[in-house]
């Protein structure tokens, strides 16, 4: 589910909160826009993320873990301590 080079790094990204997409590419480095792109429409796909459209002007769209995903925040900070 986390594989991969982005997903680890964007799953770590909103374990503090809400997300948005060029928030991710500007704290990604080496990221592109088609490459995490992937990885949040994967993520969602697999229910760790929720994508969030915000009815503002300008309209923009955040991502934040979804419940599934907070249930995996224990295993994947107990994985990451052992690295």
């Amino acid at each position: 589910m986390l594989s991969g080079k982005w997903k680890p790094q964007i799953f770590r990204l909103t374990l503090d909160g809400a997300v948005r997409f060029n928030g991710l590419l500007r704290q990604l480095e080496g990221s592109n826009k088609q490459s995490v792109a992937t990885a949040l429409r994967e993520l969602e796909e697999q229910g760790i993320l929720e994508r969030v459209v915000i009815e503002q002007k300008p309209l923009h769209v955040e991502y934040h873990l979804s419940e599934k995903g907070k249930a995996l925040v224990p295993v994947f900070l107990q994985l990451e301590s052992l690295s």
